[in-house]
C-alpha cells in the first residue's frame, strides 16, 4: 500500500514537473538573417513567438552545447563565423555571447560531448575544422583544418567521444576520424573511409541512444541507408538500403535533406524536398531495420525539421514556404498529423529545440 502510494506520488510529481518546463524552438532564417525563438506548448503543439533575433549574417546550421547553455549559429556569408548566444534558463532567449571565424562556409556545425570542441563541414571548400571553445563557452579560433573528398557535408562525434563522422556528398563516402578530446585533434581511422553508392550524395546522418546503428541520407537519391555501428573500433557495416521518396514520385531529381529519430528510438523520420515529404519509418528494436510506415505532405522544401524532447511533436521548417509546420506524432503508430502553421523570416532552414528545467 505504502508503495504504491509512493508510485502515485511520483507519478503525479513527474506530470506536474513535465507542465512546468518549458519547450523552446529555434529556426534559423537564412535570407532574414535572424533567428526565430519560439515557445512551444506541450499540451497542444501550438508555437509562439518569443523573439527574432538578428545576427548580421545568413544563418544556417545550429548546435547545442551538450549542456544546453549555449546555441551555436554558423553564417554561411562573408566573413564566415559562429556566433556563441547564451540560452536563458527562464525564458530561452539569446544574448548573444561572442563570434569566431570559421574556416569556410560551413553546411553543418556541432559540439563534441565535453561542450570543449565545435566541428564544421565545408560543403564548397571541401573540408572539415575543429574550434575550440572556451570556459565560458564561447567558439575560439580554429585549431585544426582537414582536406576531405568534394563536398563536406555533416560531421558528428559519436556518444563515447571517441570517433568523428563525417560525410562527403560529392566524394560519396563518410569519413571516421579517431577523436582526441583532450586535445581536440582528428586523426584517420582504420578504416578511413565508408563508401556508398555512387551519385548518392551522403549528407546527413545520426546514431541511435544506443549506439548500435547508424542511419544516412543521401540526398541525390533519397536513399536511407541503416548500419551496424562498432562503436569499439568506429566501423559502420551496411545491413539494409531503402528510399525516402514517396511511391510513384515522378517529381524530377530527389533532394533529400534531414533525417531524425524520436528519442525513444522507435520511429525515424526524413524529409524529402523536391516532393516536400516527409517519410516516417518504424524502427526494429532489435535489429535497427525499417518498415515505412507512410508519407505526408509538409512545408514546402522541408530542408530542416527536429523532434521536441518528449517524442510527441516534429516541426519541420521550409525554406521556401517561408514557416514551419507542426506535427503530431501519434505514439502508437507513428503516423503525422498537422497541428498548425507559424509563418517566420525568409528561408527557415535549421530547427534546434531545448527543454528547459
Amino acid at each position: 500500500m505504502f508503495v504504491r502510494l509512493l508510485l502515485r506520488v511520483a507519478t503525479l510529481m513527474a506530470a506536474v514537473s513535465a507542465a512546468q518546463a518549458a519547450t523552446v524552438v529555434y529556426v534559423s532564417n537564412a535570407d532574414s538573417q535572424e533567428i526565430s525563438v519560439l515557445a512551444l506548448d506541450r499540451g497542444n503543439g501550438e508555437l509562439k513567438l518569443i523573439d527574432t533575433v538578428a545576427v548580421g549574417g545568413t544563418a544556417m546550421p545550429m548546435a547545442l552545447s551538450p549542456d544546453h547553455r549555449m546555441l551555436y549559429a554558423a553564417l554561411r556569408s562573408q566573413p564566415f563565423r559562429v556566433v556563441s548566444f547564451a540560452i536563458d534558463a527562464k525564458s530561452g532567449r539569446l544574448t548573444k555571447r561572442g563570434e569566431a571565424s570559421l574556416a569556410d562556409s560551413m553546411a553543418n556545425i556541432d559540439v563534441d560531448r565535453s561542450g570543449r570542441w565545435l566541428f564544421a563541414a565545408s560543403y564548397g571548400g571541401n573540408k572539415i575544422s575543429v574550434n575550440a571553445i572556451g570556459q565560458d563557452g564561447t567558439v575560439g579560433a580554429v585549431q585544426q583544418l582537414v582536406a576531405t573528398a568534394p563536398n563536406a557535408h555533416a560531421i558528428h562525434a559519436d556518444a563515447a567521444n571517441r570517433y568523428v563522422l563525417a560525410t562527403s556528398l560529392g566524394g560519396d563516402n563518410i569519413s571516421v576520424w579517431r577523436f582526441d578530446a583532450a586535445t581536440g585533434k582528428l586523426s584517420a581511422n582504420e578504416p578511413a573511409l565508408v563508401t556508398t553508392q555512387v551519385k548518392s550524395g551522403p549528407r546527413h546522418f545520426i546514431w541511435d541512444a544506443g549506439q548500435r546503428h547508424a542511419y544516412l541520407l543521401g540526398e541525390l537519391d533519397a536513399s536511407l541507408y541503416v548500419y551496424d555501428w562498432d562503436a569499439a573500433r568506429g566501423t559502420l557495416h551496411e545491413q539494409q538500403r531503402t528510399s525516402a521518396l514517396p511511391s510513384g514520385f515522378n517529381g524530377g531529381a530527389p533532394w533529400a535533406a534531414d533525417l531524425h529519430l524520436t528519442p525513444d528510438g522507435r520511429y525515424l523520420y526524413a524529409s524529402e524536398r523536391r516532393s516536400s515529404t516527409i517519410a516516417a519509418y518504424r524502427v526494429d528494436a532489435a535489429s535497427g531495420r525499417l518498415e515505412l510506415i507512410g508519407h505526408v505532405p509538409t512545408e514546402k522544401t522541408p530542408r530542416g525539421f527536429a523532434i521536441d524532447p518528449s517524442g510527441r511533436y516534429l516541426i519541420a521548417a521550409g525554406q521556401d514556404s517561408h514557416g514551419v509546420t507542426v506535427h503530431a506524432i501519434d505514439p502508437a503508430s507513428g503516423t503525422l498529423s498537422v497541428v498548425g502553421r507559424t509563418p517566420l523570416g525568409k528561408n527557415p532552414n535549421w530547427v534546434e529545440i531545448v527543454e528547459l528545467p
